[in-house]
């Protein structure tokens, strides 16, 4: 590990050199190569030199305790050493945790689907709150959040809605919401009292950009323009916005109307399709690798119950890991952070346990 981390802190050093010279920005490309390596390796860096410091600070404190008779100072040495220790330890477990492989994904910036499962008006009512959490989640984040397609109920429900988050390392934290969410509660339409349980499915790719190569044939796709149809507002049923593609060798159909232009729906569309068809890729990629999927919380099986609300007992629990907090009413406004972090230590703690094992 720790000539991984000589190297690393060689190449940092190299980066930084090339990034002072004057001519960097004459190739733009290069100098955000260069400017997206740096920081990336900023935190390993400075982790391990605060590292090397305190180990320093521990050779230097025994060096002084030897030659020390005062035995206030020696107390005080004494002191300084745990200490040291204690922030080595500390040091090696965060320097082992950013070494760990790097999911490609993490910095993009991301596609929800939510669509309404088993329960009806119910499961299409708990969809909209599950929306309205992320979004209020990715306010508290700082990401800017757009809708790409919404097919409403008239209750204010949801049976499918499609939106994208943009920030700084959305995948990296929304890949843990990826799965089949359970609702258990009294609905407001059922008299009796009785709790009902419904189900809706999310599911989070990473947008494709240019990075990545998805080819999609003309002679593939088929792309209609009609009326946008919704519960109101400007411009529905007024113009041809709407756009829907059909991707025939996939069988994937996709829509979007929520802009006033047809050029803006049919790029969402795209956006939408091209997200699908590499998720596609790589569920089967993880599919063949089936032991890795069995290591990573964040990106399994799409069918898997991840995630149960229950309303009566103000409770939320995550099968995955284990973990039940009650405190419902701030989850479903968006406070979910205790929740991403746990599958986050999860995570990492499993893909550690791995590196060990071979």
């Amino acid at each position: 590990m720790f000539d991984k981390l000589e190297d690393l802190l060689i190449r940092f050093e190299e980066i930084m050199g090339e990034l002072n010279e004057p001519t960097v920005t004459a190739n733009q490309e290069r100098f955000r190569k260069l400017m997206k390596e740096q920081s990336d390796l900023t935190p390993i860096v400075n982790a391990y030199k605060e590292y090397k410091k305190s180990k320093e600070t521990i050779e230097e404190s025994l060096l002084m305790l030897d030659e020390e008779s005062d035995e206030d100072m020696r107390e005080m040495l004494k002191e300084e050493l745990s200490d040291s220790k204690k922030r080595v330890e500390e040091l090696e477990q965060e320097l082992k945790i950013l070494l760990l492989p790097k999911d490609p994904n993490d910095d993009k910036n991301v596609i929800v689907e939510i669509r309404a499962g088993a329960g009806g008006d119910e499961a299409a009512l708990f969809a909209a709150e599950v929306y309205r959490m992320y979004v209020h989640y990715a306010e508290g984040q700082r990401w800017k959040v757009e809708t790409m397609n919404v097919d409403e109920i008239g209750i204010g429900g949801m049976k499918e809605v499609q939106f994208m988050i943009t920030g700084q390392g959305a995948y990296s934290k929304m890949k843990y919401e990826s799965g089949v969410h359970r609702v258990q509660r009294v609905p407001e339409t059922e008299s009796g009292g009785r709790i009902h349980t419904s189900t809706i499915s999310v599911a989070v790719m990473p947008e494709v950009d240019e990075d990545i190569d998805i080819v999609i044939e003309d002679k593939d796709i088929r792309i209609d323009v009609m009326r946008a149809s919704g519960n109101g507002g400007q411009c529905v049923n007024t113009t041809d916005s709407a756009v829907r593609l059909t991707h025939y060798p996939s069988g994937i159909v996709v829509y979007s109307q929520t802009e006033k232009s047809q050029l803006q729906n049919k790029a969402k569309a795209f956006a939408l399709l091209k997200a699908k068809l590499y998720d596609i890729e790589q569920q089967q990629r993880h599919d063949a690798e089936a032991e890795l999927r069995k290591s990573q919380i964040g990106t399994g099986d799409r069918s898997e119950k991840i995630r149960t609300y229950n309303f009566p007992q103000g409770r939320v629990t995550d099968h995955r890991i284990g973990l039940t907090l009650y405190k419902l009413d701030k989850v479903m406004n968006g406070d979910i952070v205790d929740i991403i972090d746990a599958c986050i230590a999860a995570d990492q703690a499993a893909k550690l346990a791995k590196m060990q094992d071979n």
